[in-house]
């Protein structure tokens, strides 16, 4: 069974009650033995989770997990791996930077997701953009490796980012304060597929909306590195993202309003992102990349997530204008003289401009208290 337009509204509203039983019931027990630093520090030793492959020594109740957990999405082929390297081989660092800024943002869109992030201590907390953004850089960074695949490499990072969804699970059950009834289960199949919509169809109309061209084929590969990565993520199959770009743009088109609101937890966790990205930017740049986030959302979504409006906004004006603004008169943000304006995609300065900037907050978020792996929780208010 897969996802359809006719469905999908109660495949979701199913996807919402269910959590990840195998890894819920390994992580609860990690927390109760206290055991859940140890793991962590295992983590660093997993590599890569290609079946058949020896894996270091590893207590056997997460061995075991993990030689289930290295199985392939059913169905996989390696057309669908060599699709999508296709278009990472084209648009692996553009894409890398859209996720980092545009997708996390649109996660915060979802009221339930925002809640969530902000109310799991380490990642909602003060130096929580910074500790996101680790989370999922090495994901999207790895996922165009060359390889990455194929040898494990990407399995083993989403396995265990599976793992922390799971300890938030398990930590907000043992609060006893998750309003079960309004938000269903917490990182649920539902939100995990929606993630992936986000992070995938969400981001090829944002290269759209910043006249970047991706290919149909190359589209479909993008979303087949999605389905993969769903796969891992712990999702059952029938709620996978399609891997067809087209199908898959139908069914977010088709929830996405129902799915996307604003919340006071979604504009904070937004504004967060955006003031942690400044420190990155060169001078004068932060409105323009600001307006190049709005552009790449819209003016609705970017509203719903408290994007600001400014004079810089590209959204709102002619791309010839707004190229103008990007380059400035007179020296241009690099110091270079104003450019002609005349086939040229107003966006591609501030894109590149962008990229390097979060190719320095990735770094940074990499190497920042030496937190360059995934990490489970022991606590639900963990601040260390």
């Amino acid at each position: 069974m897969a996802l359809t337009t006719a469905s999908i509204a109660d495949e979701l509203e199913a996807a919402n009650k269910v959590g990840d039983p195998v890894a819920d019931q390994l992580v609860a027990e990690l927390i109760d033995n206290r055991e859940i630093d140890g793991v962590n520090a295992l983590f660093r030793t997993i590599g890569s989770l290609k079946p058949d492959q020896d894996l270091p020594t590893l207590p056997k109740r997460l061995a075991e997990f993990l030689e289930k957990a290295a199985a392939p999405p059913p169905e996989w082929s390696d057309a669908d791996a060599t699709a999508a390297e296709g278009f990472f081989a084209h648009h692996h660092g553009e894409a890398s930077m859209l996720q980092g800024t545009v997708g996390l943002i649109g996660t915060y869109l979802s009221p339930t997701g925002a809640f969530t992030l902000r109310s799991t201590g380490r990642l909602g907390g003060v130096d929580g953009p910074g500790r996101r953004l680790s989370q999922s850089s090495r994901l999207f960074v790895d996922m165009g490796n060359k390889g990455a695949l194929r040898d494990g490499t990407l399995a083993a990072d989403v396995t265990k980012v599976r793992l922390v969804h799971a300890s938030v699970r398990q930590l907000h059950k043992k609060s006893g304060v998750w309003d079960y009834a309004r938000w269903g289960e917490p990182v649920s199949q539902k939100y995990t597929t929606g993630a992936a919509f986000v992070f995938s169809t969400q981001i090829l109309q944002a290269m759209k909306n910043l006249g970047l061209e991706v290919s149909r084929e190359d589209a479909n590969g993008f979303l087949c590195a999605w389905h993969y990565v769903n796969h891992y993520l712990g999702t059952q199959q029938e709620w996978l993202v399609p891997k067809n770009a087209d199908e898959a743009e139908r069914l977010w088109n088709h929830e996405r309003d129902r799915e996307w609101q604003k919340s006071d937890d979604g504009v904070f966790m937004t504004h967060q992102a955006i003031e942690f990205y400044r420190k990155f930017l060169p001078p004068g740049v932060h409105d323009a990349f600001v307006a190049m986030i709005r552009t790449a959302l819209t003016d609705p979504y970017a509203d719903l997530a408290g994007l600001k409006r400014s004079v810089l906004d590209l959204a709102g004006q002619p791309l010839a204008a707004g190229h103008g603004l990007v380059s400035g008169v007179g020296g241009g943000l690099l110091g270079g003289a104003a450019k002609s304006t005349v086939g040229v995609n107003p966006y591609k300065e501030i894109l590149g401009i962008a990229s390097k900037a979060f190719n320095q907050a990735e770094r940074y978020a990499l190497t920042h208290d030496q937190d360059d792996q995934p990490q489970m929780h022991q606590e639900l208010d963990d601040n260390r």
